[in-house]
């Protein structure tokens, strides 16, 4: 696929390429940060999937606009009330898995750069193949299990396998929040950067491996994939699914403790 051909197609992002082939992805809602919803879930696997069907691109930066990464909306979450029914869980299924699936079928290296908290979605940053967090950024995984929402969108695989099982289940259960100075000491971050320095030291890496063959790029990064791939396709299905059925349990339930409030 051309780069002309999608490169403005998506309202929440803002695509850009160099001469060089780097492309940046900077995720936004209505030039501010990054408000995560139905239209991100629908666009952003569309995206990828545009991106690893393009073999002129060279490395892939990732990065949020303002002081975020991603943040949650304030709204009330209708899923974890009970509101969705089965042909819509269908759908956020369907999303959930191409998501990460074309995320990873992007076969060049991926850059996040981590412009501030994310509290949701984060597997997007940290799936990434080089990590670097601004000073103010944090990871947390706000709207599942804190949200009342079992812990899909392979939650339930990056944290565990990230932080060990112990602590990858303390992190989903208390909605912990790790700061970028504690990300890089556990190794989840490679870099901690002044936030003016964040996106010239991911410009600056990106441009050292878009000078390389690129068939050592792409061959290293399916290398390196692989075993994500394998824990996905073990997995990210059932944690969805599992999620899907709490979700529509949740109304019978809210409706029971009503019963027994009265």
């Amino acid at each position: 696929m051309e780069f002309a051909e999608y490169a403005d197609r998506y309202r929440t992002a803002e695509v850009t390429r160099d001469d060089a082939g780097v492309v940046t992805v900077r995720m936004n809602t209505r030039g501010g940060p990054l408000q995560w919803g139905g239209r991100p879930h629908r666009e952003l696997p569309e995206l990828f999937m545009a991106l690893a069907s393009d073999r002129d691109i060279k490395v892939v930066i990732l990065t949020g606009t303002g002081d975020s990464f991603i943040e949650l909306p304030d709204e009330v979450n209708a899923l974890a009330e009970g509101r969705a029914n089965a042909t819509v869980w269908d759908r956020i299924i369907w999303e959930g898995n191409r998501l990460v699936d074309q995320m990873l079928d992007i076969e060049v290296p991926m850059i996040a750069a981590v412009n501030g908290p994310v509290t949701v979605h984060s597997e997007l940053a940290v799936l990434c193949d080089i990590v670097l967090a601004a000073e103010g950024a944090y990871f947390q995984d706000a709207p599942h299990f804190p949200g009342g929402l079992v812990p899909g969108d392979s939650m339930q695989i990056v944290w565990p396998m990230l932080l060990g099982p112990n602590r990858g289940r303390y992190f989903l259960l208390t909605g912990q929040q790790i700061d970028a100075a504690e990300a890089h000491e556990l190794g989840i971050v490679g870099e901690v950067l002044p936030a003016d320095g964040l996106m010239a030291r991911a410009q600056e890496i990106a441009a050292d491996l878009a000078k390389l063959n690129p068939i050592l790029l792409r061959n290293t990064c399916h290398a390196l994939v692989r075993p994500l791939r394998r824990a996905m396709a073990d997995d990210l299905h059932t944690g969805l699914a599992l999620e899907a059925i709490a979700s529509m349990s949740a109304r019978e339930w809210f409706r029971d403790q009503a019963a027994d409030d009265a």
